[in-house]
């Protein structure tokens, strides 16, 4: 059975809210104790290691314990529409999205229910699950939650927003971001090691941590590749993505309120080539990002 005395007095992650999510109380991320999620899909738009030729399975979770301005998925993660399901259900999920002969079952904003979570995976290796299982997080994440699922995950795939605290606290919400989440990084290196790939170049598993460029901050990102180049292994990898547009309440914020430039673009690609960073990805500037985000409907 799931860890619920965990869930009667929730401390999964970095708000440590203490409330009992079993007894319908609701806490920063507003998460039940049920999981809720909006969508399962077969999505060919992450890191080439991870799409690949078939897709990545992604199951999208509903709620989160961040409140960014420019969330690009901002009507599940701050508005929580979504379908609650049962641990079960979310079992037949990640089988429903092996049949469909993707790489990987693909977590997205999954921080709030890494407890049912992993009892769903437990379930769901019984029943044959074979394919390597990807943490897809903000990087806002308790150190011990995620040594908690150790053996559960192959691959983390977390974000690293700020370097910049007052930037976190602005955007975000959130206070102390960046040691949090450094320091959860650390424990996901420690716990998978290095990207390791089959015969095909598919990620099996490791880390690959994220930064998205946010316009009029490139001394944010500076930092962020800076402390990873100086702080983590050489054989790191990192993704730097360029698909920033505004949207949410981005769109009223005079700082952000823009696509990142030809100018701030290279100046983060000609700045990442000084750090001697042996393994990555950096996402070309493109036109029409916004048609990447899916179009959102039930279907779990």
């Amino acid at each position: 059975m799931i860890e619920i005395e965990a869930l009667k007095k929730c401390e999964i992650c970095p708000h440590r809210c203490k409330i009992n999510r079993t007894n319908n109380q609701i806490g920063r991320c507003k998460s039940k104790d049920t999981v809720k999620v909006m969508t399962a899909s077969v999505h060919h738009f992450e890191e080439p290691c991870i799409s690949g030729k078939n897709g990545s399975g992604t199951v999208f979770f509903s709620n989160c314990n961040l409140a960014c301005d420019f969330c690009q998925n901002y009507e599940i993660s701050q508005l929580g529409n979504g379908k609650e399901i049962t641990i079960e259900r979310l079992a037949e999920v990640f089988l429903e999205q092996q049949t469909k002969k993707v790489h990987n079952i693909n977590l997205v904003s999954p921080t709030t229910y890494a407890l049912q979570i992993k009892e769903a995976i437990k379930i769901a290796k019984k029943k044959g699950l074979k394919i390597p299982i990807i943490y897809n997080t903000n990087g806002y994440e308790n150190r011990t939650t995620i040594q908690s699922l150790k053996g559960y995950i192959d691959v983390y795939l977390p974000d690293l927003k700020y370097a910049q605290n007052d930037l976190a606290k602005k955007y975000s919400k959130i206070k102390n971001y960046f040691e949090i989440a450094t320091q959860a990084i650390q424990e996901m290196y420690q716990q998978v090691g290095k990207v390791e790939f089959d015969t095909n170049g598919m990620i099996q598993k490791g880390v690959i941590i994220r930064h998205l460029i946010l316009p009029n901050h490139t001394e944010n990102s500076k930092k962020v590749l800076k402390w990873i180049a100086q702080n983590m292994p050489k054989d790191i990898t990192v993704s730097i993505m360029a698909q920033y547009f505004p949207t949410y309440k981005a769109k009223q914020s005079k700082d952000i309120n823009r696509k990142i430039t030809k100018n701030e673009y290279k100046i983060i690609e000609n700045y990442l080539y000084t750090l001697n960073l042996e393994n990555g990805f950096i996402q070309e500037l493109g036109q029409n990002e916004e048609k990447y985000v899916p179009k959102w409907q039930i279907n779990v």
